[in-house]
C-alpha cells in the first residue's frame, strides 16, 4: 500500500512537471487546447530563449479575473517570471490584446506599436489617416501605423467551427512576428522561424481589402456617369 502511494504520488509529480515544462511557452491557454498549437509556441519560444535569454510567453484566456484589468493581471503574472520576459496576452470575452514586459528595456528589439496595430497596409493606414486625423501630428500618427500582424486577423469573420482558428492563427502570427524581430535585433538565426507564411496571411488581408476599396472605387465611378448620361439626356 505505502508502494502504491509512493508509487501514485511519483507518477502526480512527474506529470505535473511535464504539465509545467509544456506550459512554459504557452503559459496558459483557456481557449485552443490544440497539441500542435503548443507545441508551435513552445518550440519557436524554446529556441528564441536559448539563443537570445528572452522569455516570450502567451497567455489565451477565456476571460480576465472578476475585478481585474489586463494590466493589472500581466504585472501579475509577470512577478512570477524571473527571466527576461515579453508577454503577450489575448482574452477572447474581453476582446482585449496586450504585450507587456518585465524590463522595459526589451522593447527595444521589437516594434510593439506596429505588432499590435489593427492596420495590415500602409495604404489603408493612409487612407485611416485621411478621414480621421486631428490635424498634422495625428494624421502622421495614423499613417504610420501599420503592418499589424494579429489585429487585422482577429477582426476578420472566421465560418461556423472556424473560431479556434482564427484565434490561434491571429495569435500565433503574432508571436512568431514577436520572436522574429527579437532574433533579428540581435543577429540572431531561428531555425524555427515562421518567416513568409507570416507575410502570406497578412497579403490576405491586405487582398481583401484593396479589393474591397477598388470595388467600392469602380462603383462609384459607374453612378458617377450613370448620373451624367442621364443629365445629359435630360438637357
Amino acid at each position: 500500500m505505502k508502494f502504491f502511494n509512493r508509487g501514485l504520488y511519483a507518477l502526480i509529480l512527474t506529470i505535473f512537471f511535464q504539465t509545467q515544462l509544456s506550459a512554459e511557452y504557452l503559459y496558459k491557454d483557456e481557449i485552443i487546447y490544440n497539441p500542435n498549437f503548443t507545441k508551435e509556441v513552445n518550440t519557436l519560444g524554446k529556441e528564441l530563449h536559448e539563443k537570445t535569454g528572452i522569455a516570450l510567453r502567451l497567455i489565451m484566456l477565456k476571460k480576465l479575473p472578476e475585478g481585474i484589468n489586463i494590466l493589472d493581471y500581466e504585472s501579475k503574472i509577470l512577478k512570477e517570471l524571473n527571466d527576461p520576459t515579453v508577454l503577450l496576452i489575448f482574452s477572447e470575452l474581453d476582446s482585449q490584446v496586450d504585450i507587456a514586459v518585465n524590463d522595459s528595456s526589451l522593447y527595444k528589439y521589437f516594434d510593439r506599436k506596429q505588432v499590435l496595430s489593427p492596420v495590415a497596409s500602409p495604404v489603408q493606414a493612409f487612407t485611416l489617416a485621411l478621414f480621421y486625423n486631428n490635424g498634422y501630428e495625428s494624421f502622421k500618427e495614423i499613417a504610420s501605423s501599420h503592418s499589424g500582424t494579429i489585429i487585422p486577423l482577429l477582426a476578420g469573420k472566421a465560418k461556423k467551427g472556424e473560431k479556434l482558428g482564427k484565434y490561434s492563427g491571429s495569435m500565433f502570427n503574432g508571436y512568431a512576428d514577436i520572436a522574429e524581430q527579437i532574433a533579428e535585433s540581435k543577429n540572431i538565426i531561428l531555425v524555427n522561424a515562421v518567416g513568409n507564411a507570416n507575410k502570406v496571411a497578412i497579403s490576405v488581408v491586405k487582398f481583401i481589402f484593396y479589393g474591397v476599396i477598388l470595388m467600392a472605387l469602380i462603383m462609384y465611378i459607374k453612378r458617377q456617369l450613370f448620373y451624367r448620361k442621364e443629365k445629359n439626356e435630360f438637357k
